[in-house]
């Protein structure tokens, strides 16, 4: 789904009508802006909504642990319509804020950070667990433990994609005690560029991850914000 500027209106040989030309141009792409802006956040919520009742209703607790498994439509087997929704989402919530970049650490927050990036029209760009040989240009680099599987890396983002002219948006999958959140934000620092803000598929609200990031002052989109687990159910943390 793409919103395409018209095409300018045709060219004159008067100075006077190629200025005013140009200003109806300019104009037409302010138009134009402010309309996509405004259909954008008409997705708010919806992503939303279909996300926690996919938690429910194909998402499984894990039985005595504080982990569910998103499996069969986020993590290993994506869904697409819920993809596409959730990257509605996020890009409405956040298409005000003239966002450059949209980064994210691979590989299961590469799906929503994409469909984000798509519908506000910027790139997207991922860290990456191992350097390549083939990145011979200077990186930036920080490490990332994963609590999950219990390993560390060095997370890395070439110097070429991250610069400091850029208003850089982190879309995850999850966010729990925050490190590769942490990481990503280590990363934009590096860089010189600016966050914007972050934007979380599923936040564990019983972790501190979210309100480290919140006492920061950074802004935080989470869709669906997990309060507990009750008797291997999840119960949402109210709006």
């Amino acid at each position: 789904m793409m919103f395409v500027t018209p095409p300018p209106p045709p060219m004159t040989t008067s100075n006077s009508s190629h200025n005013d030309a140009d200003e109806q141009q300019q104009l037409l792409q302010q138009v134009t802006c402010e309309n996509h802006t405004t259909r954008l956040k008409s997705y708010i919520g919806k992503g939303q909504a279909l996300l926690k009742q996919m938690i429910k209703s194909n998402g499984r607790v894990l039985h005595g642990t504080n982990i569910v498994k998103v499996d069969s439509f986020i993590n290993h087997q994506v869904d697409p319509e819920l993809t596409k929704l959730m990257g509605l989402d996020m890009a409405g919530r956040f298409a005000d804020q003239k966002v450059t970049k949209v980064l994210t650490l691979e590989s299961s927050g590469i799906p929503t950070a994409l469909m984000t990036a798509l519908y506000l029209n910027v790139p997207l760009v991922y860290a990456r667990k191992v350097k390549p040989s083939t990145i011979q240009e200077p990186t930036f680099s920080t490490k990332v433990k994963s609590f999950t599987k219990n390993v560390e890396y060095d997370v890395c983002v070439s110097s070429k994609y991250l610069n400091a002219s850029d208003r850089v948006l982190i879309v995850d999958d999850f966010l729990a005690v925050g490190q590769a959140t942490q990481g990503l934000c280590e990363l934009i620092r590096q860089a010189g560029a600016e966050l914007v803000g972050i934007g979380i598929c599923i936040e564990k609200g019983f972790q501190e991850g979210g309100t480290k990031l919140r006492n920061k002052g950074i802004r935080l989109e989470s869709l669906a914000i997990i309060e507990k687990f009750e008797n291997d159910c999840v119960v949402f943390r109210e709006e």
